[in-house]
């Protein structure tokens, strides 16, 4: 920190011995303080009794003692400098270079993964570097990086080591492979043109590595750090990623060490198979004959929920660890208690009846939101949907056109509502989910009208071939035929 960085030791300080050396003291320890605090703000600061004695490296009785004894008036003595504008010499640089760069490259336990900054010695990466090399912390000591010992590569480039070193064997990696690794990728990049030749007198680098203490093969930490620090380096020049790569890839992208995948209804159409028998074990059996597609979403019924609790969301993941789970809680009050209670049991997104108060709903899908699931609404017996939906003051994820079992006496289930939706609400970002007796026949009539979720119950769960009868909704479209997984980014 930058006041830190002017504190006087308090062991270097002595009591001044008249009130004229006090004054100037105080004078100049609250000009310091006023500069140290300009600098952080970006604009002029006043001095504190507290700051004041930071800066002078005493506790702040000891500053009102003094003030007593040499009857001194704080704020009539710093009166003078309390407008006290930033000196140019530390006034913060302006359209400074501050680019940030990332990599992972390799496998195993030399695995490495580089994280760096690279900008101007005048503005914060200068700082940063500065601040790294003079404030040294155990286990995490910052070394410049070297191409060999008196042989610095330009710009000048901090180390900063990840991982806590425990002994030489740890420090041997760092100070050896890792160090030279780093070095050589900089002096590569500026004779390759990656970092710009009439920079390297004007910029820094701080990278921070990570060396595995299990890691054990010199050339691969040397090898896998080299490349991740060149690829860092390309990626922080170029300002990667773009926001079009972003929104692309966050919901396909899998996290190599997270050891899940986390589910996102990224790109429809979806086959969502309805868990309703209210057998657990029956349950597990039934979701092991699911063949293995992106395009499955499972549901807990209600009547399973019901007779277990949302705990059997956790109890089905032992069969279906990584598959997109929907809880159906049919919330009619208490929407953020009830969707607070199925995330902790993992669910991936929650349904309410459309028939909840405006208020319950509300509450339902800005608790969803909050905590990062998808909140859907079922329309089941909701007389006007697009009236119900209008009255919302959050939109849901999912909208579900549902004729319930009862009433089940023919293939239409409405599905005129579906571009009616489209048009009604054309921006807002939401998916339509079509349920209640789906056969593959009125499906493939649902996806063709646009539907993005068909909702499927007994066809599946009752049936005596059950991967069979999966499969036949499966092949419906082109799109359904394709399974995600192929396209998934992994590690670039």
């Amino acid at each position: 920190m930058v006041l830190e960085s002017l504190i006087v030791s308090e062991r270097d300080l002595r009591k001044p011995e008249t009130r004229e050396e006090f004054v100037k003291m105080l004078t100049d320890a609250a000009k310091r303080e006023v500069e140290a605090r300009s600098l952080l703000s970006g604009k002029p600061a006043k001095p504190t009794v507290s700051g004041t004695a930071k800066i002078l490296g005493i506790h702040r009785d000891t500053l009102y003692s003094w003030l007593r004894e040499f009857n001194v008036d704080f704020d009539e003595v710093v009166k003078g400098v309390s407008a006290f504008e930033v000196s140019a010499v530390r006034q913060p640089a302006r359209g400074y270079t501050y680019l940030i760069g990332e990599a992972l490259v390799g496998e195993g336990n030399e695995v490495a993964h580089v994280d760096l900054l690279i900008g101007d010695k005048e503005g914060p990466v200068g700082e940063a570097f500065a601040n790294g090399l003079a404030h040294l912390s155990m286990g995490h000591t910052p070394l410049l990086a070297v191409i060999r010992p008196n042989l610095p590569p330009k710009p000048h480039t901090l180390l900063v080591p990840k991982v806590t070193i425990k002994n030489l064997e740890d420090a041997n990696k760092v100070f050896g492979p890792a160090q030279a690794a780093v070095a050589k990728a900089i002096a590569d990049a500026v004779e390759e043109g990656i970092i710009p030749k009439d920079k390297v007198d004007d910029w820094v680098v701080v990278c921070s590595v990570f060396v595995h203490p299990k890691a054990s093969d010199y050339r691969k930490i040397y090898h896998y750090n080299y490349s991740a620090t060149k690829l860092a380096l390309k990626r922080a020049m170029a300002k990667y990623p773009s926001l079009e790569k972003v929104f692309y890839d966050k919901d396909r992208a899998k996290h190599p060490m997270l050891g899940y995948r986390v589910p996102r209804l990224w790109r429809p159409p979806y086959l969502q198979i309805s868990l309703d028998i209210p057998d657990l074990e029956r349950t597990k059996k039934i979701i092991m004959q699911i063949p293995r597609s992106d395009r499955i979403i499972l549901e807990a019924g209600t009547p399973l929920i019901k007779r277990y609790g949302t705990k059997v969301i956790s109890e089905l993941r032992e069969v279906a660890k990584d598959i997109f789970f929907m809880a159906d809680l049919k919330t009619l009050d208490v929407g953020k208690v009830e969707v607070d209670i199925a995330y902790e049991e993992t669910a991936d997104g929650v349904i309410a009846a459309g028939l909840a108060p405006t208020e319950t709903l509300d509450a339902f899908i800005y608790e969803a939101k909050r905590l990062g699931i998808y909140a859907a609404v079922d329309m089941l017996n909701v007389e006007d949907p697009i009236k119900k939906l209008k009255s919302l003051r959050d939109f849901p994820d999912v909208v579900i056109i549902h004729r319930g079992i009862d009433e089940e006496t023919g293939k239409t289930i409405g599905l005129e509502l579906i571009q009616e939706l489209r048009q009604t609400f054309k921006d807002k970002k939401f998916l339509i989910a079509v349920a209640g007796g789906i056969i593959p026949e009125t499906a493939k009539e649902a996806l063709e009208k646009g539907a993005d979720i068909v909702v499927v119950g007994r066809y599946v769960t009752q049936s005596k071939d059950i991967e069979r009868s999966v499969r036949e909704f499966l092949e419906l479209t082109p799109e359904m035929r394709e399974d995600i997984d192929v396209y998934r980014v992994h590690v670039e």
